[in-house]
């Protein structure tokens, strides 16, 4: 058995990317071992056994053989087990503060994946608005607690190593819907906040053009390892290397481009 925790994962995965934050934040990177998960092909049998027949990702498994899912558990749970300061606040009340702004990532995620993996060209402004709506809401918050920012609190901290995951994932609404936040009060707060925790040296692990191309399938409607009709290999496919891909095509809506236009047959 391992003698370190153990996080069965997708490498580009958002909900990952919260424990290497995490870990870049602690300076602890040695203290999980990651093992690669290939989510075009079936899971391995002995994967699904520790898993009891789920398949959503990250996985941990601790030392002692201990299985945890979730990804806010996992972070949870190595926040506390891992030597140092904490990533969460030690005041009660500002633990629950960020704990109420940590709730607000589930409508967030859902409203960006919606709005990426909408198909009818038609629906895009209401998709948009949808994922607008809840800026909204994360900018009067943020407000109401801390006008000067950029954080929440005083620094990068729990609420910071949820969102910025998703803060990067969403380039794709960038790419493939011409996303932006208008340039009004409305969204001054949230947008100071997205661009601080995006800069931070700890977020490094994924990069625009990485998003862009592995996701290019999400963009057509078909998530995790699905492939689209027409298409033989998946966008999230290990070979070839996305570094050697081209950029998709923008336009989702016309339908996907072949395997060999996306560069993903030798």
């Amino acid at each position: 058995m391992s003698t370190k925790h153990i996080v069965y994962h997708i490498p580009v995965c958002p909900f990952s990317q919260r424990i290497e934050i995490l870990l870049a934040l602690r300076g602890q990177e040695d203290a999980v071992e990651f093992r690669v998960v290939d989510i075009t092909k079936p899971r391995d049998p002995e994967l699904l056994a520790k898993t009891r027949g789920t398949t959503a990702l990250p996985v941990l498994e601790t030392a002692d053989g201990v299985i945890l899912k979730e990804s806010l558990v996992i972070l949870r749970y190595l926040d506390e087990a891992l030597d140092g300061p904490m990533l969460r606040r030690s005041d009660p009340v500002e633990h629950a503060i960020e704990s109420m702004l940590v709730t607000r990532e589930g409508p967030f995620t859902m409203a960006g994946y919606l709005f990426v993996m909408n198909q009818d060209a038609d629906r895009r402004d209401e998709f948009n608005e949808k994922l607008l709506s809840v800026y909204r809401d994360i900018n009067a918050f943020l407000f109401d607690q801390n006008r000067k920012g950029p954080w929440l609190f005083g620094d990068f901290g729990l609420a910071e190593a949820v969102f910025t995951p998703m803060f990067k994932r969403f380039w794709f609404l960038d790419y493939y819907e011409g996303f932006e936040l208008p340039d009004s009060e409305d969204y001054h707060r949230v947008r100071q906040w997205r661009d601080a925790c995006m800069a931070h040296t700890s977020t490094c692990q994924v990069t625009e053009e990485e998003v862009v191309k592995l996701y290019y399938d999400y963009a057509l409607g078909a998530g995790n390892g699905a492939l689209v009709e027409g298409r033989s290999v998946s966008s999230f496919a290990f070979e070839p290397k996305w570094q050697m891909r081209p950029w998709p095509p923008r336009d989702k809506y016309s339908g996907t481009a072949s395997d060999a236009t996306l560069g993903l047959v030798g």
